[in-house]
């Protein structure tokens, strides 16, 4: 099994394991300046399909045939429960499957890290006689559910390292229902441990197990609607690594890779007339340029519901 094989193949999982910034479908997430009343309950199930056949080697754009077409699948149930008017608290929990469409690689399959984010609404205030201006800070934390491999790259789910994020949204909502959002988070990741004593990366050889994570930084600009429960966005995401090393030429990837990538994608949440408050959520993202990622599509289509455990009506 050559090291070219592996080294395209192991790129999208680290990108799609790591990352919480593909086909998002905004509706009460970390990323949006929406927050839910006291007692509503908003879950629901994605489905998120990531795939792609080009890839970035540091800054080289290429292709490998011997893998075809890499899959990432993820189904993500997710829960927002508003404990009071100002603060929510979500909960997600991914099952993620991989995928080489060519070649002897096998995929692999299993609940990868679970997330768990505390979202506090700091400001919100009339800013103009056509809405209001909205504050709101968020803490996240994340650890691995299940005993995975972070290195069998091409097939392992995950990163297998343990996280936390701070992250500021300041969003501006217009009384017709236009809004527009900014959003950026910085995340910390906890040391790696390897089932072997040793591994080399960017150009240094280390004799010990334990793999230091570089940190990240995200942030997101996006616009829309969102009224009576329908919402439809359009956005524009980043995210900087700091420090690790690419991947070298016929070697394989690695799970502390500096993993840059600019991205692009829309999200919808329909709610059903009759069924309501029954939604539908769609979304879409699209890779526009990086480095140690891969160039990929992303489509996610799912179910959520919002219920008052108060008794209030849901709008």
């Amino acid at each position: 099994m050559s090291h070219h094989r592996f080294r395209l193949a192991g790129v999208v999982v680290l990108v799609c394991a790591s990352l919480a910034v593909v086909a998002r479908v905004d509706a009460q997430t970390a990323e949006d300046g929406v927050m839910l009343s006291r007692g509503t309950l908003f879950f629901g199930d994605l489905y998120t399909h990531d795939s792609w056949d080009t890839y970035w080697e540091g800054s080289l754009e290429r292709t490998n045939g011997n893998v075809g077409t890499v899959t990432t699948q993820t189904n993500s149930l997710f829960a927002n429960y508003g404990v009071t008017n100002r603060l929510n608290v979500i909960a997600t929990f991914p099952y993620v499957w991989t995928h080489a469409s060519q070649g002897v690689l096998h995929g692999m399959q299993g609940f990868q890290d679970v997330s768990l984010t505390a979202k506090y609404n700091a400001l919100e205030t009339p800013f103009t006689h056509l809405g209001s201006l909205r504050v709101i800070g968020a803490v996240a934390g994340g650890l691995p559910m299940t005993n995975y491999t972070p290195d069998l790259l091409p097939l392992s789910i995950g990163s297998q390292s343990k996280r936390v994020s701070g992250r500021v949204t300041v969003n501006f909502q217009s009384k017709p229902g236009w809004y527009v959002n900014g959003t950026s988070a910085y995340t910390w990741r906890g040391d790696v441990t390897l089932d072997r004593p040793y591994y080399y990366t960017n150009g240094q050889l280390f004799l010990t197990n334990k793999v230091s994570m570089p940190q990240v930084l995200t942030y997101e600009l996006s616009a829309g609607y969102m009224k009576r429960g329908l919402m439809a966005t359009v956005a524009f995401s980043e995210q900087h690594t700091e420090g690790g090393g690419d991947i070298r030429r016929q070697d394989l990837p690695f799970v502390s890779n500096r993993m840059n990538f600019s991205k692009v994608g829309a999200s919808l949440m329909y709610p059903l007339p009759k069924l309501r408050p029954l939604a539908v959520a769609l979304g879409y993202a699209y890779t526009l340029d990086g480095r140690n990622v891969g160039k990929s599509t992303a489509v996610t289509a799912g179910v959520t519901y919002t219920l008052s455990l108060h008794g209030r009506p849901v709008q």
